[in-house]
């Protein structure tokens, strides 16, 4: 009784801890650098490729009664209008749905994001990226209960809840930017420091009216390194801070790339890695990359005290998927016989 009474205050605490100042919900993936859209907008267009297909899924706290789910699905290109030796363009779109809890708080976000990317010399390329897109948050009232309905020695369904919202949806304009540098000495060999800000014209995402809460700015500073270490190995390496007003989050972690087969159209890789993120989570990883097609799998095992409640060890699986399609590059003209 007493562990029911715990799980349902930390309830309604994330509730409205999400209802007043709205912190609560911005994306909270894991294997970050899989879900490049959604961490920094300069990232469009960044990767071995022509186009790129990307989906991710997170399912959280499965076993109380505040599961929190989150899929996100992503395309960007490099775009050929306006490219040059020293510059091209790149274009994205990205979906993102997140929901939790008994009120079935969720949040849908269509985004879209552009960049421009310097080539300074072979080994250095500058990206600055926009995004801008359009978002609607809502939940229910219909499973909450509240603490009005508790009258001392039991709860009474039918007791009014206290609580009168001017409107249970809301919606709001996304907007954010971000910079982006990569170090390249080879395709195995590359260094990308980046950071993104989101949110940043602070929409108001209130359920009363007149109240004039703002949705903070959250600022990511990420960094990715992959190192060939030899002809059939790579080590990367990879750290995420993100910040929102007073919270702050890290997230870092390796991953061992080891190459089973390298024969054109039959490129195999095996991942194997471990992350940490400072909440107190520990997170093995394993991914697969089959002739360009990439799977991904992460295990969040949370040692948090809200864990603890349950007696149990359990976290958060995590899933991504990605699909990098390539071009035949045209052979530029030339003449078979010389002219005399």
């Amino acid at each position: 009784m007493r562990r029911n009474i715990l799980y349902s205050l930390l309830c309604i605490g994330i509730f409205f801890g999400i209802n007043t100042s709205a912190k609560a919900q911005d994306l909270h993936y894991s294997q970050f650098y899989n879900s490049p859209l959604n961490i920094n907008p300069a990232m469009t267009g960044i990767f071995n490729g022509d186009h790129r297909i990307t989906g991710s899924l997170r399912d959280q706290w499965r076993f109380v009664p505040v599961p929190w789910f989150t899929f996100s699905g992503a395309y960007d290109q490099k775009l050929h209008i306006g490219a040059t030796e020293q510059s091209f363009w790149s274009a994205g779109v990205n979906f993102n749905y997140d929901s939790q809890g008994d009120s079935r708080i969720n949040l849908a976000t269509l985004n879209l994001s552009g960049s421009y990317n310097r080539i300074l010399n072979k080994s250095n390329i500058l990206t600055g990226g926009l995004l801008l897109g359009y978002s609607t948050r809502g939940f229910s009232e219909t499973d909450l209960t509240w603490d009005k309905q508790w009258n001392g020695d039991t709860f009474d369904a039918s007791a009014g809840s206290g609580e009168s919202f001017d409107a249970t949806r809301v919606s709001f304009v996304e907007t954010a930017a971000g910079i982006n540098y990569r170090w390249q000495q080879s395709n195995r060999t590359k260094v990308d420091v980046g950071v993104g800000v989101f949110h940043l014209i602070e929409p108001s995402v209130s359920y009363y009216d007149g109240d004039s809460e703002k949705l903070p700015r959250r600022i990511n500073v990420m960094g990715i390194g992959n190192l060939q270490l030899l002809d059939a190995i790579d080590l990367q390496m990879h750290g995420l801070f993100q910040k929102q007003e007073e919270y702050s989050e890290l997230v870092i972690g390796a991953l061992g790339k080891f190459y089973l087969n390298q024969k054109r159209s039959k490129e195999t890789q095996v991942h194997l890695g471990v992350g940490y993120r400072t909440s107190g989570s520990v997170i093995p990883t394993f991914a697969i990359d089959y002739r360009g097609v990439y799977v991904s799998f992460s295990y969040d095992i949370d040692a948090t005290n809200f864990n603890n409640l349950a007696d149990s060890s359990r976290g958060g699986p995590e899933f991504h998927v990605r699909y990098i399609i390539k071009h035949v590059k045209q052979m530029k003209k030339f003449k078979v016989c010389p002219i005399y």
